[in-house]
This record gives structure tokens, sequence and C-alpha cells, in this order.
């Protein structure tokens, strides 16, 4: 089934919303699991449900892909290890000291996705779609550094965090942009089957990857994860569909466009925080809401356009 062009918004909007279940359930695993525990969670749990999803699809809307198409086998595989490094690079930022920097630098993820996606595939964006990444950067910056000065990011003292923000940053983008375009080897663009077939391959690489490792290095995880099967089915199972609405949208439109938009995940979040504490936001937080939220509102623009 070859998907019309602008389901790429409804399916990052779906993305998103599954993505907050899948954090609120992932969460609670992490002090029983670790973080590497939790990770694995997210993949070998997912699938299951992924795996339904492939069949569902095969059955329902089959149309020819490629399986193995050497461009699929090429880009598969450096967007799942570049997806896990870049995970754990953010594990390892958040147990340091002042993460916050390196948290911010990690935020540049969406311009540099725009920059993977033109210069790997040729994505264009058009000039209302590159606003809006310049837009969505410089709010999440100023939302993941509150309390930052400029100084504070560039200093002398914050080079080791900075260099581990940026290739968490980097290390996403590369998993988005090889992503999209191992769905478009298999199947080429809006190919629903490409998108399932290279969702279910990754996320099963991935489980193998953090198996070995776990099983080299930390046994007891491995089997603390296979007992935590309840609560990580639902976990990963969410995590699953979070996933299958961002390989959809990667199969329709550039990785940039999808993660911009994708930021609605964010808004949502801090609309929910600030109902449930009550919490009054700073005017520099006040900045970079309003700059996602126009972000999101001109990619969309972009998008229908």
């Amino acid at each position: 089934m070859i998907l019309p062009s602008w389901l790429w918004i409804p399916a990052t909007i779906a993305a998103a919303a599954a993505q907050t279940a899948r954090n609120a359930l992932q969460r609670g695993l992490v002090a029983e699991l670790g973080g590497v525990g939790a990770t694995l969670v997210r993949f070998l749990y997912a699938l299951p449900a992924s795996l339904f999803l492939l069949v569902a699809v095969a059955v329902l809307a089959p149309t020819p892909i490629e399986p193995l198409a050497p461009a699929l086998l090429l880009w598969l595989p450096i967007g799942a290890v570049a997806q896990i490094l870049a995970t754990f690079f953010l594990l390892d930022l958040m147990g340091r000291r002042n993460f916050a920097v390196g948290v911010a630098w990690s935020k540049t993820e969406i311009l540099l996705i725009a920059i993977a996606g033109r210069l790997l595939l040729g994505d264009v964006l058009g000039p209302l779609g590159w606003f809006a990444v310049l837009l969505a950067t410089a709010g999440v910056l100023l939302l993941s550094g509150k309390g930052l000065r400029p100084r504070d990011l560039l200093g002398a003292e914050a080079a080791a965090l900075a260099w581990r923000g940026l290739a968490t940053g980097a290390g996403f983008a590369l998993a988005a942009v090889a992503y999209r375009a191992a769905i478009l080897a298999a199947g080429g663009p809006g190919s629903l089957l490409a998108a399932a077939w290279a969702l279910l391959l990754a996320q099963a690489l991935q489980s193998l990857v953090l198996l070995a490792w776990l099983g080299l290095r930390d046994r007891p995880v491995v089997t603390a994860v296979l007992r935590a099967w309840r609560t990580s089915l639902w976990a990963g199972t969410m995590g699953a569909l979070a996933s299958a609405g961002w390989f959809t949208a990667f199969a329709l439109a550039p990785a940039a466009s999808v993660r911009t938009l994708g930021l609605v995940e964010m808004l949502m979040a801090l609309l929910v925080s600030r109902r449930l504490f009550r919490e009054r936001p700073s005017p520099q937080e006040l900045a970079g809401q309003a700059l996602v939220a126009l972000a999101v509102v001109t990619i969309l623009r972009a998008g229908a356009g």
C-alpha cells in the first residue's frame, strides 16, 4: 500500500503521543533495571507488536518491496547502531554534573538531521522548512538550557559535555536519516510495508546488540529484564506503536520535517506538567515554548504546501 503524502502529519502526531506514553511506562523501569536495561526493554519487548504490525500490513495492504535491498542492508545497521550509541551518550550525560550543558548541545539534533538529510539523501525542505528547523532548534535550546548562560555552553569547562551532547544529537540525527534511507531503499516513498519491515529489522538488531553487550558485561540485568516482562511488555508495545508512527512518517517526508513536528510531544508534556504541578514558567521557558510552537505551525504550513 502506497500512502498519501499528507499522512506523515497524523503519523507523526500519533508517534509523539505514543512516545509520551512509552516514556511514562519506561520511567519506572530505569530505577529497577538501569539505563541500559530499560533501553533493552524499549527494543526487545517491542518485537511482538512490530511483528504483528508487519504481518497485518502484509496481509491487508501488500505491495512489492525489496526486503534485502543492498542499500537497506547498509543503512539499517547504521541507523540501529547510531540510535544505541546516541542513547548511551545521553545516559552518560544524565549521570554527570552540570549535565544540562550537554543535553542542551544534544538538542541540535533537528538541525543536524536537516543537514544530513540534504547531504545524504537530497531531501529538500524549502525556505519554510528550514525556517521551522531553525526555530525548533532555538526553542529546544532555550527549554533544555534553562538557567544556562552563553558562556556556560561555550566555556572551557563545558568542552567535555559539549562534545558528548553533540555526539548524542548527531547519533539521533544519523539514525533518523538512515532509517528513512533504508525505507526508501526497500519500497520507495510512501511504502507502508517497507516501513513496517525496516522497523522490525531495526528493533531485532538492536535487541541482539544489547543482549550481547549485557550478556558479556552484566548478565543479571538480562535476567531482571526477562522477569519484568509484564510491565516491560506494555512499555515495549507503546514503543512499537511510536516507532511505527515515526517510520511511517519517514517513508513520506524528510526526517527533519518529521522531527520538527514531533516536538508537539514536548509542548504536550510541558502543558501537562504545568497543569499538574502549577509551575510558573520562566521568561526563557516561555520564549522557548513560543519558538517551538511557531516551528510546529511553520512545518505544518510547509508540509501542507
